[in-house]
């Protein structure tokens, strides 16, 4: 008799339990583990990414609609280490660094930085780059020239510019003989990036 009270006790305790939770949406349940990512302003086409300290992707995804962007990621399941959501946008690249572990994620909000991407556009036989720099690091440049037989580019400028500005500005003259394609490869803040002209 004490054993079928005993279970009938355990059966009303789970009951209970039960019973408690019924309340809770079944949406907050399932996303108990999530964390929820808000960007504002976001633009169709910018490029969100997860990657680790050794630069892997582990999460890429293209923005399917402009304006604000707001998603849930289970982040509790990635091994201990530092991490980072990366939102590539037209001018600029925003990296918002994370830590976990044991299966609970930190933000590092006072670690976010913002990356200004160098700006290319070509009038003519005129180059005009300019970067806006807020932690004033230099700017490398290097300009190459498609071979005739369309296989190649080599390099016919080069330059490092250590700017003691926040605005880097140059403007480049190319030879108006030399009408075709020029590749322009600028690396700054441990980033490549590469534009290619007509003229």
């Amino acid at each position: 008799m004490k054993k079928l009270i005993k279970n009938t006790l355990a059966i009303v305790v789970l009951f209970t339990a039960l019973l408690a939770n019924a309340n809770a949406p079944l949406n907050d349940l399932k996303n108990a583990k999530r964390t929820t990512l808000t960007l504002n302003d976001v633009k169709k086409g910018d490029e969100l990414l997860i990657k680790n300290t050794h630069g892997i992707i582990l999460y890429n995804e293209s923005i399917q609609n402009s304006g604000d962007y707001t998603k849930g990621f289970d982040l509790t399941e990635l091994p201990n280490g530092d991490y980072f959501f990366e939102l590539n946008k037209a001018i600029k690249i925003v990296i918002i660094p994370f830590h976990v572990s044991n299966n609970i994620v930190v933000f590092k909000k006072e670690k976010e930085v913002t990356i200004f991407k160098p700006y290319i556009r070509n009038k003519k036989n005129k180059i005009y780059i300019t970067k806006l720099s807020l932690d004033q690091k230099p700017l490398d440049i290097k300009v190459y020239y498609e071979d005739l037989n369309g296989d190649d580019f080599n390099l016919i400028y080069s330059e490092t510019i250590n700017n003691n500005s926040k605005n880097i500005g140059r403007v480049l003259s190319l030879d108006e003989k030399l009408e075709g394609t020029y590749k322009i490869v600028t690396k700054t803040e441990e980033r490549t990036f590469v534009d290619y002209i007509q003229f």
